[in-house]
């Protein structure tokens, strides 16, 4: 088993983890919400006020810190009012974006907002730019944060929430670029510029405005937004790349079915998320130096073709260890660029795409991506702090090593994901600036094309761990496709 040095210096700070950073994504699509999030109040599988309490928990589990919604594509459909009052009222729709099924629009803004409640995150909300109108997504601020006085405030009472919700996090526009308009990155600025205008804060309610960024590496639209938006105008950008292991959209490869080099072509990909926050935060720094604002990669995550037999507007795909070496990649990349990524949101969080659950009926499983959400979770609020490790490449030339390492009151997290599918490596690590006292360590390792199915739940599942402490020193093994998280402490 060949040694690989690494060094921490927990003296040498570089930036907050914001705990946003471990966000996730629900949209109307497919089962995400309605028979996935959502059952209804009648529904035999135990719920509070038709919201899966096991889905509840689950969240609650990896300390779920914001959750965006509507969409996506959905949103620049979606009028809000058709999802508020009496349940057997509200207007049907046909989702144009995902299948084009009928929705009822029985879960809408007052169910969006308990579900946070329940579970403890903030509101991410999506704003409807593309097909909605300044006076719908102005109203629909007043409706959820003003406290009272106004039509909205009163409408929203009448409808049976009495105090307004907190909404900090709002979008306005999703993929303005595509399906939220096909725009021009002038033009979206010009309507950027006059939707956040008009919306307002209430009662005490502070927004954080988030401008639809570009779509990967499209860097002249972050450009166009940097150079025409001022801080007073946004608080953030978005960006959206998914990791599709082919390249090719219309043929983007098995979720399970997968040959070494497809797996060695998905870790490329992923990596590649690296060079775009590098770029693009190059690009923002130009503008804004102090970091004023922020970078939220608010969609990312793998995207295969649908599980054969499924519904292809649905985007429903299984999730292997592959997944979760993609979900370590991504999230070390993020705590590394912490100084400009504030907030993360896989895609997506039950049912579609790269879901860290996955319903059939009552039941319930958690995915390979759950469990990563999971060992990553102590980063949430940390300070980042210098790590460098020795770095391995694997056959394509990849880093074999994916790490980053954080510090919270007195305890340092360490999570490292070995890519390589041929190699066993040990890290032998000098630790500076922290007196480590206490050292264990949970792992996710499996054979690469492993999965959790219904018949099997646990099959890919985290299980304890040695790590071993002497004199300021780590030392640990990470076996062949494997996700490590180490938490050491300076008490006995």
């Amino acid at each position: 088993m060949k040694k690989i040095n690494m060094v921490i210096n927990a003296a040498d700070k570089r930036s907050h983890i914001n705990p946003e950073i471990y966000g996730h994504f629900s949209e109307h699509l497919g089962r995400c919400i309605y028979n996935g999030i959502y059952v209804g109040e009648d529904s035999p599988i135990p719920n509070t006020c038709g919201i899966r309490n096991d889905i509840i928990e689950a969240f609650k589990e990896i300390k779920m810190p914001v959750l965006r919604w509507p969409g996506g594509c959905f949103a620049d459909e979606y009028h809000w009012m058709d999802g508020i009052g009496d349940k057997d009222s509200r207007k049907k729709m046909i989702n144009t974006n995902w299948g084009a099924v009928s929705e009822d629009n029985s879960f809408g803004t007052h169910e969006f907002m308990q579900l946070c409640e329940l579970v403890g995150c903030e509101p991410y909300i999506a704003g409807n730019l593309g097909s909605g109108t300044v006076q719908e997504l102005s109203e629909w601020i007043e409706y959820m944060t003003r406290d009272g006085g106004s039509p909205m405030s009163e409408l929203r009472k009448k409808n049976g929430r009495e105090k307004p919700w907190k909404l900090k996090y709002l979008g306005i526009g999703n993929e303005s670029w595509g399906c939220g308009g096909s725009m021009r990155p002038e033009y979206y600025v010009d309507e950027y510029r006059r939707y956040q205008s008009f919306c307002k804060n209430h009662s005490g309610n502070t927004l954080f405005k988030v401008a639809c960024g570009p779509n990967s590496d499209d860097y002249y639209w972050t450009e166009c937004l940097m150079k025409n938006l001022n801080t007073w105008h946004t608080n953030a950008i978005s960006l959206h790349y998914y990791t599709i292991p082919t390249g090719d959209w219309g043929n983007k490869g098995s979720a399970t079915d997968f040959t070494t080099e497809d797996y060695y072509s998905t870790v490329s990909r992923t990596l590649y998320m690296e060079e775009l926050v590098t770029r693009h935060g190059e690009i923002m720094d130009r503008y804004d130096p102090e970091k004023k604002i922020g970078l939220i990669v608010d969609e990312w995550g793998c995207w295969y073709d649908v599980e054969p037999g499924t519904n292809p507007g649905f985007l429903y795909q299984q999730n292997t260890m592959r997944d979760a070496i993609v979900a370590a990649i991504n999230l070390n990349i993020f705590n590394s660029h912490s100084d400009r990524v504030i907030m993360a949101n896989v895609a997506q969080a039950v049912n579609v795409l790269q879901a860290v659950i996955l319903t059939e009926g009552e039941k319930l499983l958690k995915t390979p991506t759950f469990h990563v959400f999971d060992l990553f979770k102590t980063h949430q609020g940390g300070e980042l702090v210098y790590s460098n490790c020795t770095e391995e490449k694997n056959p394509n030339g990849t880093p074999a090593i994916s790490q980053s390492v954080s510090v919270k009151d007195g305890v340092m997290t360490v999570t490292l994901a070995n890519t390589s599918l041929e190699s066993a490596y040990e890290i032998d690590c000098d630790l500076y600036g922290f007196e480590a006292k206490f050292v264990s360590a949970r792992i996710l390792s499996g054979e690469v094309h492993e999965y959790n199915d219904f018949d099997n739940m646990d099959k890919v599942s985290i299980k304890p761990y040695t790590a071993e402490l002497s004199q300021g020193r780590l030392t640990i093994k990470l076996p062949e496709c494997s996700v490590v998280s180490v938490l050491i402490e300076n008490r006995d």
